[in-house]
């Protein structure tokens, strides 16, 4: 049995692992095999988790050593735009809501309630929870479907799966979180920055009560989903 191997690791099980991900993965990540495990190599592996179902850390263990035995085929996605495509509107609209905030005391930011309009809760306060009505509202704004829904655990299985990209739509959880001022329930939704080997970097709502990007320390914060949406 192959050794549990993540970013950072050397040796001949990194080499193997990148050949397989080369011939598996289509297109293939063109992976130098060079042993080193690197933050392409951490990418790729993502993209081959999220394409086999298994869960998307990044780190290579029994079950994706298991999947790496076979050929990945996923099935066509009728109309569905392409995971690589750089058309990603959504992203202009929530970099020109920067700034927005919660207001204090008894009165309320009334954009933060149009973002609440978005989802059937129609919360009416900036204090309910609304990472999640935020990326309702960008996404309606670019005439896209989102999830309706106030709740950031609702986009988990909305649209299709999505390897790290600019612009995918981010799901993270941390039981430390819940009932905290940024979710009630441990998760946030957010769209997808950049990724480094520590931080998810999100443009979101209620992030410090206000629309801003910031980085989530994989630390703490486990990845539940990265989705992308599907054609009209």
């Amino acid at each position: 049995m192959r050794a549990t191997i993540r970013i950072g690791s050397r040796g001949a099980d990194v080499q193997y692992l990148q050949n397989q991900l080369n011939k598996l993965l289509s297109p293939s990540p063109n992976l130098r095999a060079d042993g080193d495990f690197g933050m392409r190599t951490y990418k790729a592996v993502q993209r081959f988790q999220t394409l086999k179902n298994l869960g998307v850390d990044g780190v290579v263990g029994p079950k994706t050593w298991e999947g790496l035995k076979e050929r990945i085929v996923p099935p066509p996605v009728a109309n569905a735009p392409s995971i690589n495509s750089a058309n990603t509107p959504w992203m202009t609209i929530a970099a020109n809501e920067k700034g927005q905030l919660e207001v204090p005391g008894s009165l309320h930011n009334p954009r933060i309630v149009e973002y609440h309009a978005a989802t059937s809760l129609q919360a009416t306060n900036d204090e309910t929870p609304w990472c999640s009505s935020f990326v309702n509202w960008c996404l309606k704004q670019a005439s896209i479907n989102g999830t309706n829904s106030a709740t950031a655990a609702s986009w988990v299985s909305w649209g299709q799966a999505a390897s790290s990209q600019y612009g995918a739509i981010i799901v993270i959880y941390k039981p430390s979180a819940a009932n905290s001022s940024l979710t009630s329930s441990g998760n946030h939704v957010g769209f997808l920055v950049e990724e480094t080997a520590t931080h998810y970097k999100i443009l979101g709502g209620n992030q410090s009560d206000q629309v801003k990007e910031s980085k989530f320390p994989k630390s703490s914060w486990q990845l539940k989903a990265m989705r992308w949406p599907l054609a009209s």
